[in-house]
């Protein structure tokens, strides 16, 4: 058919631009997602009135196709150029980057993006897919509430790629196999706010010979409220090696570390929660931005194909809704 109907499972990054440019070409998207909103981990975690950046912190751009994406959203308010200090810290010494990368971020959070691309979508929100069967040329999607979905012509999966690898498994084995091949590590981070500001004379920083990798103050980015809130994230070899540890056993130690770390006074919070991403990034993603299986007409795509950046994720959609 000219107009072919599409599911999109998966209303993150990824998902979402490749949902967005399949509608804008007329064709039929319906997408899916298991959480309450868009975003993944470009999220905002809310805790009464503070909002935190939980999961992705900044992107930069390298890319043409990206960069003419960005200036788009800037063009509407929903992104803007981070001008925050950002400094190399390491047992309370920091010292200054050598690059002088642009760093943009979503406003007033970096959820924006998403929910800009998310506008006008047909989107599923709060369901997850459980089942995927592929027959006579069509795709029925069965979800946890017992309801079957379809027919669908073409399927795309956005998933992290353990996720897309079950969903797979059994439907299209080959896409299974190298989804599954591909490691995704966890990431705990902890988000804690100040009555007043802390005495740190930088906004974030990238953290060595510590169990954070990256602490931020939240505030410090365009159109954010006033209040103190920091996002502190773990290693990646601490937050593996800590993965089922309780949200608050993991809170208290790496707000120890932040104290370690930045060499200062640091009070005690008046908010601090843990949330783990168990699927945060891959240190070796696949080198082609998306997989394919023509036959089934059915795409996988994430930033475990298309590189463990936010512009990884944006060009992984993009070549999605290409294939």
């Amino acid at each position: 058919p000219d107009t072919v109907r599409i599911a999109v499972i998966g209303a993150g990054l990824a998902g979402l631009t490749c949902a967005r440019r399949l509608a804008d070409k007329q064709h039929t998207v319906h997408v899916f997602e298991k959480a309450r909103g868009p975003a993944g981990r470009m999220s905002t975690r809310r805790a009464g009135a503070l909002r935190f950046d939980h999961g992705a912190q900044y992107f930069t751009v390298r890319d043409p196709q990206f960069a003419a994406a960005v200036e788009r959203w800037r063009a509407t308010g929903a992104v803007a150029p981070w001008e925050g200090r950002i400094v190399s810290l390491a047992h309370g010494r920091a010292s200054e980057l050598e690059d002088s990368t642009t760093r943009f971020v979503g406003v007033p959070r970096m959820s924006a993006i998403c929910r800009e691309l998310a506008a006008d979508l047909d989107t599923t929100f709060g369901v997850r897919v459980t089942a995927l069967r592929h027959a006579e040329g069509t795709w029925h999607l069965d979800t946890e509430d017992g309801v079957v979905h379809g027919p669908f012509h073409a399927l795309v999966v956005s998933a992290p790629a353990p996720q897309t690898a079950a969903l797979l498994d059994g439907v299209s084995p080959d896409l299974a196999t190298r989804a599954a091949e591909t490691p995704m590590a966890p990431c705990w981070a902890v988000m804690a706010a100040f009555e007043k500001p802390l005495d740190l004379d930088y906004d974030a920083a990238f953290v060595d010979g510590s169990p954070l990798s990256w602490i931020a103050r939240d505030a410090s980015k365009p159109g954010r409220a006033a209040e103190e809130t920091w996002v502190l994230h773990g290693s990646p070899t601490w937050s593996g090696a800590r993965q089922d540890d309780a949200p608050e056993t993991v809170a208290a130690a790496l707000l120890d570390a932040l104290r370690e770390a930045a060499g200062v006074a640091v009070p005690e919070p008046s908010h601090l929660s843990a949330h783990r991403w168990l699927y945060a990034q891959s240190p070796a993603p696949r080198p082609e931005p998306c997989l394919v299986d023509l036959e089934r007409r059915l795409v996988a795509c994430g930033d475990w194909c298309g590189g463990p950046r936010v512009e990884g994720a944006w060009l992984s959609g993009d070549a999605a809704a290409e294939h």
